[in-house]
């Protein structure tokens, strides 16, 4: 019994260590009271799970507008294709697809917007045209400027762990400490952010699930399954998981069939710590996601003998 209170003092200690309070422009988010939900806007001809429904600007709009009412918090929209083997797409292009469909989104829905890039030239556009975060899944590596745009603006941005680049992340997936090796390579993003004056408030950590990880290792399975070691970093957590390669390696169905199999992954995830999921389907997974709040923040104070 002793261990046991000991566990859980432990575990109320790491989760005092992250900022509870997420802040926009237009709303502060309370992490404390309930899991976030992002929903995935992929403005790009060859997604891995939508096929490009949503390249043409009226359709991605229709679409942004449906996730929001659908209780959407954070709408995070990309131009760029990051699915393995993907190449880097030139910055204007990226632009083109993207600031359009911001601009129109933003004055349309009350939720906060969110860039999906590793460019800084992008990210500013997007943040002009009325986007309120970056999520970067070269955790600020791929353009040194990022760092410098993200705390001018003092916005809230996404480090994403992965080796290498889309193109090339697939060929070393091997890890002699998987949980150890994102660990520090968390510590170190951190610390880099932070020193290039980014807020340490709004650093937001994605443990990639997907990017540079191994199917016949199991990666994907293991981080969630731990997903509470990296809350010693004292920093929200995100995980996207939806309609992965690993659910359809697990399921054996295509993209658009593995919603059970993001729903399980999200429960798992929020039971082990994550404060936001990243997902393309908002209205099913925002009922389901009450629930798993429901029980997660049931304590023993709420018993009634």
């Amino acid at each position: 019994m002793a261990e046991r209170s000991s566990d859980a003092r432990e575990l109320a200690t790491l989760f005092l260590m992250e900022p509870s309070l997420l802040h926009f422009r237009r709303r502060t988010y309370d992490l404390s009271q309930r899991t976030l939900i992002m929903g995935v806007l992929n403005v790009t001809p060859d997604s891995f799970s939508d096929g490009g429904r949503f390249f043409e600007k009226e359709k991605a709009v229709d679409q942004g507008q449906r996730l929001a009412e659908a209780g959407a918090d954070i709408l995070d929209i990309g131009g760029e294709s990051t699915r393995p083997g993907a190449k880097a797409l030139d910055e204007e292009e990226e632009a083109q697809r993207v600031i359009p469909v911001i601009q129109d989104l933003s004055q349309r829905i009350e939720i906060p917007i969110s860039i999906d890039t590793r460019k800084a030239r992008v990210a500013e556009k997007a943040l002009e045209a009325g986007a309120e975060m970056v999520n970067d899944i070269s955790a600020l590596r791929f353009d040194e400027r990022l760092a410098e745009v993200v705390a001018e603006r003092r916005v809230p941005v996404v480090l994403m762990h992965m080796r290498g680049q889309p193109e090339t992340m697939l060929l070393d997936t091997h890890y002699d400490n998987l949980m150890g090796e994102i660990l520090e390579f968390f510590r170190q993003r951190i610390d880099h952010a932070e020193s290039r004056g980014v807020s340490p408030e709004g650093i937001i950590l994605d443990p990639g699930i997907g990017f540079g990880k191994s199917l016949e290792g199991k990666h994907n399975l293991i981080i969630l399954k731990h997903l509470r070691q990296f809350k010693v970093l004292g920093k929200p957590l995100l995980i996207g998981t939806s309609r992965k390669a690993f659910l359809g390696e697990i399921l054996g169905l295509p993209p658009r069939e593995r919603e059970e199999g993001t729903m399980a992954t999200v429960a798992v995830a929020i039971l082990n710590g994550a404060n936001i999921v990243r997902v393309h389907e908002v209205e099913r997974m925002r009922r389901f996601v009450q629930v798993v709040d429901a029980v997660m923040r049931c304590t023993a104070e709420d018993f009634v003998p």
